[in-house]
């Protein structure tokens, strides 16, 4: 005879059991794991009963974190959404609002306002949008997931003992779908490791104190290796019958170099040339505006691994600071399918010049051998695979 239960409870069970089948069959035995880390990673059981045990599972999140662009934007279609002139507009009012701030981060961590202002204006449209997802709904989500299983947990650990630390509410945990957190959308890693208590309330709070928020990015492009008194790089011009050689970060050269080989600054001038690495980078192949990347563009690129992302950030800076607008508009290009990069990816390795695993992302290696299979066909050998390359390649 089978044991009566409360009508409540049967309906909560069965609610919890078709949900668990829906989404996530292994949810609830994921969670009672995450139970047994958190605990062995000291946190209390307040938060392992009644915070770790309530957390949701959000089919949202997998389908963000699987989910794979059809198209790669252009640089024209990324460059012209994130530098705008109502962001450089607004980037000046924010430096005389907080100017005094500003300077003094500048002064102890080497960082210049502009570039502050940047970063918080490409991440979250200067404190406009933080994200409206649960922090850790998501982390466990992705924890629960086994593609990024390890890191996530880590993630969740750290951001359960930010919450403890600070005694953060949970409905004041939001940010990204991938957890990320606050203005200036920092990891919980992140925000253990270098957040800083910049108003001194005693909490560092990168939701709702934009003081906690600026000295907390500073801090961290410090440690990222942030050099005072450097430029991120610069637009600059290419002579005529530029050989295009030397592409991307793997083809660093000394400044003295490039001056040599005729690139010189928008306005004609000749390159400033002291002891310093750059690597040029043509982000819409060399119908398109050129940049010189320095040391701290390197620096930009370990906050988010985009060159598209670097030179945006860069270029805000300058024109926040006063600077004018690209010399080379980037030129209107098509978004590239990543279909048909693979296809691009696979002909070229078919023909010998290889690229490793067709995957439909340009890196390093699909820019190598695109440009020696462009210098073999006569074509402008600039890594940039255009319509004539294409052609050229037979891939439609």
């Amino acid at each position: 005879m089978l044991k009566s239960i409360p009508l409540a409870t049967a309906l909560l069970l069965s609610t919890s059991a078709a949900y668990a089948a829906d989404e996530q069959p292994n949810w609830a035995s994921c969670v009672a794991d995450l139970q047994q880390t958190a605990k062995s990673e000291g946190l209390s059981q307040q938060t392992i009963e009644h915070t770790l045990a309530n957390v949701k599972y959000v089919p949202r999140v997998i389908e963000l974190d699987q989910k794979q662009p059809e198209f790669s934007s252009s640089f024209e279609n990324y460059f012209s959404k994130r530098v705008t002139d109502w962001r450089v507009e607004q980037g000046r009012k924010l430096y005389r609002e907080h100017k005094v701030l500003l300077q003094k981060l500048a002064k102890e961590y080497g960082v210049p306002p502009q570039y502050l202002l940047a970063f918080w204006g490409l991440e979250t449209n200067f404190g406009s949008y933080k994200g409206k997802m649960s922090v850790l709904d998501s982390l466990a989500t992705l924890a629960c997931d086994p593609r990024r299983s390890r890191y996530f947990t880590t993630e969740l650990m750290q951001a359960l003992k930010l919450k403890e630390r600070y005694n953060f509410a949970e409905t004041d945990m939001v940010g990204s779908w991938a957890g990320a957190m606050g203005h200036t959308q920092f990891m919980p890693s992140a925000y253990a490791k270098y957040a800083i208590d910049g108003d001194g309330d005693g909490k560092a709070d990168l939701w709702n104190s934009t003081e906690d928020a600026l000295t907390s990015a500073a801090n961290f492009l410090q440690n990222l290796g942030w050099k005072r008194n450097e430029r991120w790089g610069r637009e600059v011009t290419l002579p005529a019958n530029f050989s295009y050689a030397h592409l991307g970060k793997a083809e660093a050269q000394p400044l003295t170099r490039w001056a040599e080989l005729g690139i010189t600054q928008t306005n004609g001038a000749p390159l400033s040339t002291p002891d310093m690495q750059a690597a040029l980078y043509l982000p819409s192949g060399h119908t398109g505006p050129a940049f010189l990347g320095y040391d701290n563009f390197d620096v930009i690129m370990r906050w988010n691994r985009s060159t598209f992302y670097a030179i945006a950030v860069g270029h805000l800076a300058d024109r926040i600071n006063g600077g004018v607008a690209l010399n080379v508009a980037p030129p209107k290009m098509p978004n590239l399918s990543r279909a048909r990069v693979k296809e691009l990816q696979a002909q070229l390795n078919t023909l010998g010049y290889d690229v490793g695993k067709p995957d439909g992302i340009l890196g390093a290696k699909s820019l190598k051998g695109l440009k020696a299979f462009q210098k073999s066909q006569g074509l402008v050998a600039d890594g940039y695979p255009d319509e004539a390359t294409f052609k050229a390649l037979k891939v439609k």
